[in-house]
């Protein structure tokens, strides 16, 4: 290999590795340096290999894009779907030459990785709720965090097992009501990979959504608890300023179009992040997620399904109402995942990967029935028992 080629090649490396970086001519020759010729001719396989690849796979996610927005226009004029309108095959996988360690140390010396930038945790929500809305969500132990959420379920419509396998499946069957993913509930190890929370880990923009269909009642029933006689004075001072805060977080989640993708936006915001913090209110938590989950169920039932398993119910909330009942029918069953989920949400859900739906079903059964001899599916099964004893 010629020495102007190597070079070449290495800029197409830092364009590929490092996009800001790689427009650096120095960088490139400094990588020329460091690279003997044999590894710049195995670099340049590699880089090939994963050209063809990379070019390949944005076809397949490019075709699954397209069908599904078929689908989806078809759905609103509801229209009978057919194997046409999917993708029948999995997502490609990379079978081409790897990069050698000594090699990708190198480049990686050259041109280190930029830190991801990180995720709002806990703390930012509640931060947010504390600076934007004067909110300190009312703490509670976790079991009767745990006895709270079991009632409104119970009120609800859902049933023990239902509940109780969402929990195993989102929390591991040992989360806590502050579990946030990405953190071991047990240790508090480890950093959040999205602002999913709860027993049902509901997203950022779950809350402002749930915030929009249901704010005013959930501010009536303040009201009407702090009306309650005998509460020590506090309690009701406490119950009306809970009652204040939500009809300003109301105001701030319907200023927004009331779709999801402005929820999702605004729920990145403090503003947003602020309303998310409601999930840790031992007043509002339970009634935010159990509603959630009652939503699927309303959907499920509207669309001719009265029936769930805790699993499909699990599939609901995992790709949402209507992809999950998609996924049900006997053509989705058949189908690869991929034609369900984003290309990132393909690939961030381990569980996902290389299934048919009904394999992702089986998969998700099977987890459930393992995260239900944790320690916390065990309690929260306690609870739900002696409420049925009460």
């Amino acid at each position: 290999m010629r020495r102007h080629e190597g070079i070449a090649g290495l800029v197409s490396l830092a364009l590929l590795l490092a996009p800001a970086a790689a427009a650096s001519q120095t960088t490139a020759v400094e990588l020329a340096a460091k690279l003997s010729p044999a590894q710049r001719q195995i670099y340049e396989d590699y880089r090939r290999a994963r050209e063809a690849f990379e070019a390949k796979l944005r076809a397949y996610w490019t075709r699954v894009d397209a069908k599904r927005d078929a689908r989806r226009a078809k759905h609103m004029l509801a229209q009978a779907l057919s194997a046409d309108d999917y993708v029948p095959e999995q997502p490609p996988k990379y079978a081409g030459p790897e990069l050698p360690a000594e090699i990708a140390k190198i480049i990686g010396e050259v041109l280190p990785p930029v830190p991801a930038r990180p995720l709002p945790d806990v703390n930012d929500f509640l931060a947010a709720a504390k600076a934007h809305y004067g909110f300190v969500p009312t703490p509670t132990t976790e079991l009767d965090f745990k006895r709270r959420y079991a009632r409104e379920a119970l009120a609800a419509g859902l049933s023990k097992d239902q509940v109780l396998r969402i929990y195993a499946l989102e929390t591991g069957g040992q989360g806590t009501h502050d579990m946030q993913s990405g953190i071991n509930p047990v240790t508090k190890q480890g950093r959040p990979i999205s602002s999913a929370l709860g027993y049902a880990q509901l997203l950022n923009g779950n809350s402002v959504s749930e915030l929009v269909k249901h704010g005013t009642s959930f501010q009536q029933r303040l009201l009407k608890m702090a009306a309650e006689p005998g509460l020590p004075p506090a309690r009701v001072a406490a119950l009306r300023e809970k009652a204040a805060v939500l009809r300003r977080m109301l105001r701030a989640a319907r200023s927004v179009p009331n779709e999801w993708a402005a929820h999702v936006r605004l729920g990145g915001t403090v503003s947003g992040l602020g309303i998310h913090a409601l999930n840790l209110d031992a007043d509002v938590g339970p009634w935010l997620q159990v509603l959630k989950l009652k939503g699927l169920k309303e959907a499920a039932e509207t669309a001719g399904r009265g029936q769930l398993s805790g699993a499909e119910i699990e599939l609901m909330n995992l790709a949402g109402p209507r992809t999950g009942l998609e996924m049900m029918t006997p053509l989705g069953r058949t189908m690869p995942t991929a034609n369900f989920f984003s290309e990132g949400g393909y690939y961030r859900n381990t569980i996902v990967r290389e299934k048919t739906a009904a394999e992702l079903l089986a998969a998700l059964e099977q987890r459930m029935e393992a995260n239900l001899k944790k320690p916390g599916a065990v309690e929260f099964a306690q609870v739900f028992d002696e409420l049925a004893r009460r």
